[in-house]
């Protein structure tokens, strides 16, 4: 769980522990991403001195596409939730009942009602851990799809604002202090929400857009007949 960090992970609504860390998500995303996604380092010069600070999960799940696919998660999720919370609440049910009326009961009994709340508990806690799995798969998978698209944005962002360098402290806290106007998240998003509208194919350029001329096309050999003398 991110505890007490400062960024939300897309199906935290969920209420169930369906987290991944954002140290997780940085050690897959280094691993999965293709090498042409990965952002290119710019050349050193003296006029590359400004350090960039960036929270690279925060930027993902604020962005417009990481917005869509969290209501999507949820959606998706809802139902499952829904049903291990009607788990959860008939085992806690069978526990307040059997601990209401067992000076009542027999020992025969005792023995029935407490192997029926030990069945339903564990049948609870089976489904439990395959939703937890399920949940952290499919929302490693989203993170992952737009954090590799997010490599190649940040990558552009920095080299068109001059920065020698982006620390991203999405993970762990290594920067202890900064300068807000180095803090490049929000305009890293609204980089990304441009290059990537609503989750879409990358943005088409506009008409009328520089483009690079064709050079002409060469013209073919001519041949003359010579005349006669």
């Amino acid at each position: 769980m991110f505890g007490k960090s400062t960024t939300r992970n897309l199906v935290l609504s969920l209420g169930l522990g369906a987290m991944i860390s954002a140290a997780a998500f940085a050690q897959t995303t280094a691993s999965t991403a293709s090498p042409a996604a990965a952002p290119s380092s710019a050349p050193a010069g003296p006029s590359l001195t400004k350090i960039g600070i960036v929270n690279i999960n925060e930027a993902i799940i604020t962005s417009n596409e990481g917005q869509k696919e969290s209501e999507a998660l949820q959606q998706k999720f809802s139902p499952k939730q829904a049903e291990l919370k009607n788990m959860n609440d008939e085992v806690d049910g069978l526990k307040k009942q059997y601990q209401a009326q067992q000076d009542k009961l027999s020992d025969e009994e005792k023995a029935n009602k407490a192997k029926q709340i030990e069945v339903k508990q564990k049948s609870f806690q089976r489904n439990y851990e395959d939703f937890q799995n399920e949940a952290q798969q499919a929302e490693g998978e989203v993170l992952n799809r737009i954090g590799q698209k997010m490599m190649v944005v940040l990558d552009k962002y920095a080299k068109a604002n001059g920065y020698a360098a982006v620390l991203d402290v999405s993970s762990t806290q290594t920067v202890l202090w900064a300068n807000q106007g180095n803090v490049i998240t929000k305009e890293l998003v609204t980089a990304y929400n441009t290059e990537y509208p609503a989750g879409g194919p990358p943005a088409a350029k506009p008409a009328g857009a520089a483009t690079t001329p064709k050079a002409p096309a060469p013209k073919p050999a001519t041949t003359t007949t010579p005349k006669k003398p």
